[in-house]
């Protein structure tokens, strides 16, 4: 699974793909990019921020593209950093450094839009704990901000760092390394995913259950799928049904959903037949299953979609902005990136679009 997890990272979050990412709809030549150095981003962009495509708040910046150039808002809503015209693709920022594509190749820019470190990756994560998993020839190491190598490349799979450990894959097991490389929980599982409230998930034979960060089973491996440990609860597939664990691996909430999404703000949202809703940590549901998809909770909305159409509602299951959007982000920053017939904006939490 982590395999899985990591392709769809490299293709959501290191290949700019939809909501981390904006990237360039055509493969265009080099002399192509270059003429464009003579037209700014800025100067393309009507005062309705109609993009191409837009991206979740991060750090003060959304990632947008017009045409086929690309650069940053802030949350005035102003273009504040205009990249080299010669990228195919950036990323949100994390810890004040985003990934930078050219030609399939990755480096960084900081948030002047400087590039700190050249693109010479075959594939580039985000930072987390100040270091960033990168791709040389076959093998993946970790570089730091200023882009000097960490860890040397060793590891035919690399994941982030979260809670101070990163999981590997060599000679086709999974394990985890501290931040100066060295192995603190030997290679010996089918698959592993990051930590999050001291739980790991990582599958053994073809089953899956999670340790902790001394690399004990904390919940023994018994489930047919589990997940990452979100807000104290860890979401788990029994067969078909979809159920949640507490630390201890006591069953919180007994698997009896088709599908199900990690708490976020308190609630879950749930798959019951055709229709999603929200439970909340007891495994009530707080908001009936209605909707025909609905997304975590995030700075107090959650989008649904009604009748092919997005909109936003409150805890207590209200429209706060109508179904209107053939698609929509999350909240991040007071703002979520809306899109109709292709185009991108940005709304804040009242539903008015952000305009400079």
């Amino acid at each position: 699974m982590l395999l899985l997890r990591l392709t769809l990272l490299v293709a959501i979050a290191l290949t700019f793909a939809a909501c981390n990412f904006a990237s360039s709809a055509a493969n265009r030549p080099a002399s192509d990019r270059s003429a464009m150095v003579v037209s700014p981003i800025s100067a393309a962009m009507p005062s309705s921020f109609p993009f191409d495509f837009a991206a979740d708040f991060s750090e003060g910046f959304a990632a947008v593209r017009i045409t086929d150039r690309f650069g940053y808002i802030d949350r005035s809503g102003s273009i504040a950093i205009e990249v080299n015209p010669d990228f195919d693709g950036i990323s949100a920022f994390s810890e004040q450094r985003a990934v930078a594509r050219v030609n399939n190749i990755s480096g960084y820019i900081d948030t002047a839009g400087t590039i700190i470190v050249d693109p010479q990756y075959l594939s580039a994560n985000s930072f987390q704990d100040g270091l960033a998993a990168v791709r040389m020839g076959t093998k993946y190491g970790y570089i730091n901000r200023a882009g000097e190598l960490e860890i040397e490349p060793q590891f035919d799979l690399a994941g982030d760092f979260s809670q101070q450990l990163a999981s590997i894959k060599i000679d086709g097991k999974y394990g985890y390394i501290d931040r100066q490389g060295r192995t603190v929980i030997p290679a010996q599982f089918e698959d592993a995913w990051s930590f999050a409230d001291d739980r790991a998930t990582v599958r053994y034979g073809n089953q899956w259950g999670y340790i902790d960060r001394e690399g004990k089973m904390a919940i023994a491996p018994q489930f047919d799928g589990a997940f990452t440990f979100a807000e104290g609860l860890g979401r788990i597939r029994k067969g078909s049904q979809w159920g949640y664990v507490d630390a201890s691996g006591s069953l919180k909430i007994a698997p009896q959903f088709d599908f199900a999404m990690d708490f976020s703000g308190g609630f879950a949202a749930v798959l019951v037949g055709s229709k999603w809703g929200y439970i909340d940590r007891n495994g009530t549901f707080v908001i009936p299953a209605q909707f025909d998809f609905a997304a975590d909770f995030s700075e107090g909305f959650a989008a649904v979609q009604i009748d092919r159409q997005y909109g936003f509602i409150d805890s207590s299951g209200n429209f706060v902005i109508q179904p209107s959007f053939s698609n929509v982000g999350k909240f991040s920053e007071g703002f979520a990136w809306v899109q109709t017939e292709g185009r991108y904006g940005f709304i804040d939490r009242q539903g008015r679009f952000l305009s400079n």
